[in-house]
């Protein structure tokens, strides 16, 4: 896992979805709908999430802003260096983690934005 300044763990934590009725400063949930806790960045736990790369480092993703998303734990792990297309296997259930596979594709405004910048064909 790549290092992250502070200033980058915020500006990544900013994008998870804001749940209403939720302290949005410490609960969010990621894009598969998993539930995240701020704290628990870094940490493979229920609620435990990482910063993912959408395009991965592998194929030439950096650190750009722009390529930066908050993921839980296990469904950044599932989605591994896939790209665009990407399988998820946690999403929630009330204020719960549970077990589901999804299939996600990077949308295509997103898709065109990593394009430009890492010259993708």
């Amino acid at each position: 896992m790549a290092d992250f300044s502070n200033k980058q763990i915020q500006e990544v934590w900013e994008k998870a979805t804001v749940v209403e009725n939720y302290d949005s400063s410490k609960f969010r949930k990621d894009l598969a709908g998993a539930w995240i806790v701020k704290n628990d960045y870094g940490k493979e736990t229920q609620f435990g999430w990482q910063v993912d790369h959408v395009y991965p480092s592998s194929k030439g993703g950096d650190e750009n802003p722009i390529n930066l998303r908050p993921m839980q734990w296990e469904n950044n792990q599932s989605k591994g260096d896939d790209y665009p297309s990407y399988k998820t296997v946690k999403t929630s259930k009330e204020d719960k983690n549970i077990d589901q596979a999804n299939s996600f594709t990077v949308n295509d405004q997103l898709q065109t934005e990593l394009k430009k910048l890492y010259k993708i064909k």
